[in-house]
């Protein structure tokens, strides 16, 4: 199955989903690591769903949690110049304000699902 496309912001820091900046990947993560820390969280994430009980939800969701804190994308921000994590906000209320204005509306419209 293809990779959807995702609209990243210029840096590369976020991309945005559902009119929301969420944390990419640490690029620095050399591909071993990268790999497994993305099969860790898909078998956490099929862990949450298949879970019969409150405590083996709970446990897989640490999972969830600890494989995107691997990644970076949550945590610890990755980039080094001492910026804000400002994912989770809707880009025009964030410091991507004029990039997100100067996108055209079917962009706009794409990346908030509409």
């Amino acid at each position: 199955m293809a990779r959807k496309e995702r609209l990243a912001t210029p840096d590369g820091r976020y991309f945005v989903t559902r009119g929301r900046l969420w944390r990419c990947t640490d690029p620095s993560l050399d591909d071993s690591k990268r790999r497994a820390a993305v099969k860790a969280l898909m078998q956490a994430r099929r862990a949450v769903q298949l879970a019969d009980t409150p405590e083996a939800e709970a446990e897989a969701r640490a999972n969830v949690d600890t494989a995107k804190h691997r990644l970076g994308e949550r945590g610890p921000v990755w980039w080094k110049d001492g910026a804000p994590d400002e994912g989770g906000r809707h880009p025009k209320n964030t410091s991507y304000a004029d990039w997100w204005a100067g996108l055209d509306e079917e962009t706009r419209a794409k990346a908030e699902g509409k």
